[in-house]
């Protein structure tokens, strides 16, 4: 086999990266490299500061230690039996090529992954050798997320939350019959298990030590997971009570929702096509909903037959198109759990409306100033001159406030 050189073992390593949607970097700690003499920086909001198109944060530095891999899943690139080109890094190469990029000011940090190689304890210790030589061996202070092999030892695990500042464990699918159907070698348990240990740590560290009093230093950015939305018949449902799950019993930072992408040579018991990127999109959404805005996971498609998300209208507007007789809301008298509930108020926004009402009644146009869109507020809500009188009935209400179609690019 050709030796490849690091240009191409990059280009091919992180192509096959681009499929992990996680790398997400808020919650980690304000480090600056004038408190730690080091090199590199983060900020407190994260530094996650350039999305591609679809969505995906492209600010880390994201690559695969390998694309090689011992499992067979059938909805993976890196699959066993794949006909991909394969490539590998060694430890040296991707902690120079992390400081490389650092210092011309490409990136602010690493997220890494692997394919798993020889046995899932090898490859870990090859993931942590390589944040314990940024950290120790070149002081860098920036941000770094490990994704972690379920399969691997306690000590790897605990060595990984030293020194990253996020990790996470993919479940992979919403069920664990799909896992058992596309990934047959992976175990849903093993899995799961590997989660709860982590949530176990984490929350073991976070208490402060008798002898100093200080909390030990512990993948402050905490957990996450990610899965594959459109490789099974899961319906959208099933998808968010999974994630409701997850974020109550493993106490997860970010549930990410990958679209499948159809891969060469693929599976009969895949579909043919890759499900609209929109659906994504409305996952992400709902998910927003039950993180940040107090919905519980059932009442986000409650008196849908089909258990699918709205791909024409935004999730808290298509409940709330369902639920009129909860509105109009008054934007003077009404707690902060009904304005969450209002379209096109978001957290900012109603924040603002409660800081603002002790001094002066909000009128509409108080409202228009405070939101991005009044015309998707309008409906759903009363305020000082205004009642939106048989708005909020009629038919056409839906058809005035869903986005105008527009084509998708093709490139």
């Amino acid at each position: 086999m050709a030796v490849l050189s690091t240009r191409e073992k990059l280009a091919i390593l992180s192509d096959a990266a681009k499929y992990d949607a996680s790398c997400a970097s808020s919650g980690a700690p304000k480090r600056d490299s004038l408190k730690t003499r080091g090199i590199g920086s983060t900020e407190g909001m994260g530094i996650c500061h350039a999305y591609a198109p679809d969505g995906r944060c492209i600010s880390l530095l994201k690559i695969l230690l390998t694309n090689f891999c011992i499992y067979d899943c059938a909805y993976c690139i890196n699959r066993s039996s794949s006909n991909t080109r394969r490539a590998r890094f060694s430890v040296e190469e991707v902690v120079r090529l992390t400081m490389a990029f650092y210092k011309r000011n490409y990136i602010e940090g690493l997220f890494l992954s692997s394919g798993v190689i020889r046995s899932p304890d090898e490859t870990m210790a090859e993931i942590v050798e390589v944040a314990r030589r940024l950290r120790e061996e070149e002081n860098f202070a920036g941000y770094i997320h490990l994704k972690t092999i379920p399969e691997c030892s306690p000590e790897l695990l605990e060595a990984a939350g030293y020194y990253a500042d996020r990790l996470s464990i993919n479940v992979e699918l919403p069920t664990d019959e799909g896992v058992k159907r596309l990934a047959p070698e992976k175990r849903p348990e093993t899995i799961r298990l590997s989660m709860a240990s982590l949530r176990l740590k984490i929350e073991e560290k976070s208490e402060p030590t008798l002898k100093t009093r200080k909390r030990q230093r512990f993948a402050p950015g905490g957990q996450s997971t990610q899965m594959i939305v459109g490789a099974d018949q899961t319906s959208d449902d099933g998808i968010l009570r999974t994630s409701s799950r997850l974020y109550g019993s493993y106490q997860l930072r970010r549930v990410y929702y990958s679209a499948f992408s159809p891969i060469p040579d693929a599976s009969s018991a895949l579909p043919p096509k890759k499900p609209p990127l929109m659906r994504e999109h409305r996952l992400y959404q709902a998910d927003w909903l039950m993180r940040l805005y107090g919905f519980d996971q059932p009442e986000i498609l409650s008196g849908k037959t089909d258990g699918m998300l709205d791909l024409d209208v935004d999730p808290k507007l298509a409940w709330a198109l369902r639920n009129r007789g909860r509105f109009p809301v008054d934007v003077n008298r009404a707690e902060r759990e009904a304005l969450l509930r209002v379209p096109g108020l978001g957290t900012r926004a109603v924040q603002r409306i409660i800081e603002t009402r002790p001094y002066r009644r909000l009128r509409l146009e108080d409202v228009g100033r405070i939101c991005q869109s009044i015309a998707r507020v309008r409906p759903f809500i009363v305020a000082a001159g205004w009642t939106p009188g048989m708005t909020l009935d009629a038919e056409g209400l839906r058809g005035k406030l869903a986005p105008a179609p527009r084509q998708l690019s093709l490139l």
